[in-house]
């Protein structure tokens, strides 16, 4: 695993065997901030791994201190996935699984985690 991470302004990334982590400080209750903001990190900081072809898992965490912003999470999470198409896999529609969530944290951030998915996991799965 690459214990190194590339910055540039509010966002910070690092990508390792099978898996890319975004992480984003600070929160807007504006889920249209994320997408330019994640986009300029990645086109003109990120020199990390091309977009892959398969399936992926992607978890959103929306770490809050205090009252929980009012923002709706799937506008988060199109805002997100947008900004990272390209750059973690070629087209949205590869995510086969996809986690949003927002708790109490110890600061405000967002946390994008990104990893291959090997096979169909969960109660669904075929058998």
């Amino acid at each position: 695993m690459d214990e190194t991470w590339t910055q540039h302004g509010k966002v910070r990334a690092r990508e390792g065997d099978g898996f890319m982590e975004v992480v984003v400080e600070g929160l807007t209750t504006q889920s249209k901030y994320y997408k330019p903001l994640i986009y300029e990190f990645f086109r003109k900081a990120w020199r990390g791994s091309r977009p892959a072809w398969g399936e992926f898992a992607v978890d959103i965490v929306m770490e809050y201190v205090g009252d929980p912003p009012w923002i709706d999470l799937d506008n988060l999470a199109k805002a997100i996935l947008d900004a990272i198409k390209g750059y973690a896999f070629h087209d949205d529609a590869q995510v086969a699984r996809l986690l949003v969530e927002r708790r109490a944290g110890e600061r405000e951030r967002i946390i994008v985690l990104v990893r291959k998915v090997a096979e169909p996991a969960g109660p669904f799965a075929a058998r």
